[in-house]
């Protein structure tokens, strides 16, 4: 099952705020639809984002009045103007957008246009799912039999189109014929380890235990990890990476107890032009934090800092596993992605 795919005229795609007690396909209509779905957190994940993202594009053109291309390319510029505000820190987001405005830029016939915008958002979805399994391969080769794996918030399939990063490596790992045990953290404030990594992780039948995110140090201390795998929202040049809030928690610790700290992320995800210093990093609501499955668990009017992501430098991430490779530190990632 893919958690987003295009049918017919419409997006199709897995409400992730009703997992794991529903599993609940939703449709969108039309890209403000489908814009508001990913501010809620019904579409999530970075690379799921990047797709989401070109669909987006995709149902602004098949709703487009224009009748030239000029008019219609004014409906993809203002309907790709609304996308980028849902939200601002994953880089794949953003890589979708453009990678759409140029397949309408260089498309004079309005006919044409409408339809290769929504070809385009079919190869980005179907090329997601073999950048993950290529992913998979490569870190797979960094896993060993018996490895214990601590992950954090969900980069599987759920934050994908079909695979998975960081449980991509996972899930070759196991493919592979290597047993694995796999720790998952709950990830507050929204849960996404325990709601969809652990659903994700049982549903394969891929043994783990949960743990709260403040058991991490504990299970490190004790000698429960081996390796720490997580997916990215963002990777700078020079490797530093941007993830859910806690992974540089987490990488601290990492280091510490001398373990290995692997990232997993399509090439999508890297970004050789913005600074760290110069990332966005998304603020949420308060009502996440004060609140657990709708129900209060702080005092009313308590001031809340909710950033919903973190920076981990570039001198604690052991290597950044790409569908091109594995890098090592000392880190260029341009070199990998053949741009340097």
């Amino acid at each position: 099952m893919r958690t987003i795919e295009w049918k017919g005229d419409a997006v199709y795609f897995i409400d992730q705020t009703k997992l794991p007690r529903r599993l609940i396909i939703a449709k969108c209509d039309d890209h403000e639809e489908l814009a508001r779905a990913i501010e809620n957190m019904k579409i999530r994940g970075a690379p799921a984002l990047g797709v989401a993202a070109a669909m987006g594009i995709a149902l602004a053109a098949k709703n487009s009045k224009g009748k030239t291309a000029d008019e219609i390319k004014s409906d993809l510029v203002a309907a790709s103007k609304r996308i980028r505000s849902t939200r601002p820190t994953a880089r794949n987001l953003f890589w979708g957008l453009e990678r759409m405005e140029r397949v309408w830029r260089r498309e004079k016939d309005p006919s044409k246009l409408i339809d290769r915008v929504i070809k385009e958002a079919g190869i980005i979805a179907d090329e997601d799912v073999q950048l993950c399994r290529g992913i998979g391969r490569h870190g797979a080769e960094l896993i060993f039999d018996g490895d214990n794996i601590l992950t954090h918030c969900n980069a599987g399939g759920l934050a994908c189109v079909e695979y998975g990063t960081a449980l991509g490596v996972i899930r070759s790992a196991v493919a592979g014929g290597k047993k694995v045990f796999v720790y998952a953290t709950e990830t507050r404030p929204l849960l996404q380890g325990a709601r969809l990594t652990a659903f994700e992780l049982k549903s394969e039948g891929i043994p783990f235990k949960l743990i709260t995110d403040n058991m991490v140090g504990y299970v490190m201390q004790k000698g429960l990890v081996d390796k720490v795998v997580v997916g990215a929202d963002r990777i700078t040049k020079r490797g530093d990476v941007i993830n859910k809030i806690g992974t540089y928690g987490i990488a601290v610790l990492a280091r510490a107890h001398g373990i290995p700290f692997y990232v997993a992320a399509p090439s999508s995800t890297i970004d050789l032009l913005v600074r760290s210093e110069e990332i966005e990093i998304e603020e949420r609501k308060a009502e996440e934090v004060t609140t657990v499955c709708g129900k209060s668990i702080a005092p009313r009017g308590t001031d809340v800092l909710n950033p919903a992501f973190d920076l981990t430098p570039k001198e604690l991430v052991s290597a950044i596993i790409t569908e091109k490779g594995v890098a090592y530190p000392p880190y260029d990632l341009s070199v990998l992605l053949g741009k340097s």
